[in-house]
């Protein structure tokens, strides 16, 4: 059970940049009414949401090759190299998949932070595998250098696609999708190609989402504290006191462009000193996960997440799921403690999915704030039907 209350930790700045821009609002002026009508509408978000924000995106490979390298027991991991591009380029990558006993189909989790120590630890993975949820890594600076102020289009992904200006998220993005098509091209028993969802932690977060965005076959996003430039807000600054009484502030877009811009769009360093002027914000990003189910989990003294930023932007994003009539596919919480994917973190993701695959009941833990919540920085709301 949550253990705090909406004062634990204390909001010293808070500046707001201006309101929210309306999601259901089309170029031509009108406001989309129905969910059929923002399916479409997806496309105009996409050109600010997914292309300003992070660049244009590799397409799907005309190559594809699957190869098994090494074939764990049950409850044990397998290994398999996954070769992708075009005809006249390619590179590979390693997927692990750790299946869980049993001898029916399962639920899996794709995580592309094979980079990362938490994602090999034995809790972690138990978070998962004892709970009858496999689980899929990869590496994903495999497709893509993760080296700060060394430039753009650093790794073979790039190599492959030289006329695209996706960064490293986006490619990091593309390696989801590419683990998906693996895991069709293998078809293994246990493998529920129905049930998948997608996770990642901090600038793997902001791949997660993406990945989430572009590939409809996650039938669950998880980001878990993106910071700037996918969860937050960039209309929200604050400073704020983290549980131990520490003084923090959240991330902006200068910070994120200077140092990690080869993250990002190029055409995102514009706006790195006047947020205000951005077409877009998170909650679009958000909002076109809908229908599916999307989880944003963060920790209540990651102050660099911008927590009450990314709380504004899901509240902004539950007006579209209102929309679709699935509100209850939007989720959120937070956890004490500070930035990293902690194990109680995976676990409230395999709570979503054992809800609806196994017929768990929902943990108590979602839809508290370590904050006061503040008013709305938007006035627009869900079309009336």
């Amino acid at each position: 059970m949550v253990d705090y209350d909406e004062n634990l930790i204390k909001i010293t700045e808070y500046e707001v940049l201006g309101k929210l821009p309306d999601p259901f609002l089309k170029s031509d002026g009108t406001r989309v009414k129905t969910a059929a009508e923002f399916e479409e509408h997806k496309k105009e978000l996409y050109k600010t949401a997914v292309e300003l924000q992070y660049g244009t995106m590799p397409p799907a490979p005309e190559v594809l090759r699957v190869d098994t390298i090494y074939k764990g027991g049950e409850g044990r991991s397998s290994s398999y190299r996954i070769t992708a591009g075009t005809g006249k380029q390619t590179l590979s990558f390693i997927m692990q998949v750790f299946v869980p006993k049993g001898e029916n189909k399962m639920p899996f989790i794709v995580d592309g932070d094979g980079c990362f120590d938490y994602a090999r630890d034995k809790e972690f993975l138990s978070a998962m595998l004892d709970n009858g949820v496999g689980y899929v890594l990869f590496n994903r600076t495999e497709l893509a250098n993760d080296v700060p102020n060394e430039g753009r289009r650093q790794g073979p992904l790039y190599d492959i696609y030289p006329d695209y200006t996706f960064g490293a998220i986006g490619a990091w993005a593309w390696g989801y999708s590419r683990c998906v098509d693996a895991l069709e091209v293998i078809g293994h028993e246990k493998v529920d190609l129905d049930y998948i969802a997608f996770t990642g932690h901090s600038r793997g977060a902001k791949t997660a989402m993406l990945a989430g965005v572009l590939d409809e076959r996650a039938k669950v996003v998880n980001p878990n504290e993106t910071c700037a430039g996918s969860c937050g807000c960039y209309r929200i600054h604050i400073k704020a006191l983290t549980e131990d009484g520490g003084p923090w502030q959240s991330e902006k877009l200068d910070t994120l462009s200077d140092w990690y811009g080869y993250w990002i769009g190029e055409k995102m360093r514009d706006y790195a000193f006047c947020e205000e002027k951005l077409p877009f914000d998170s909650h679009f990003l958000k909002a076109m996960v809908a229908p599916r189910k999307l989880f944003v989990s963060e920790a209540a003294s990651d102050i660099w997440a911008n927590p009450v930023g990314s709380w504004m932007t899901t509240m902004a994003a539950s007006e579209v799921y209102k929309l679709y009539e699935c509100e209850e596919n939007l989720f959120w919480y937070f956890r004490r403690g500070y930035h990293y994917h902690t194990v109680q973190d995976i676990l409230m993701l395999v709570n979503i999915i054992r809800n609806e695959y196994y017929g768990d009941n929902l943990s108590e833990d979602f839809y508290h704030t370590p904050f006061k919540k503040p008013e709305l920085i938007y006035d627009w709301r869900c079309p009336e039907k």
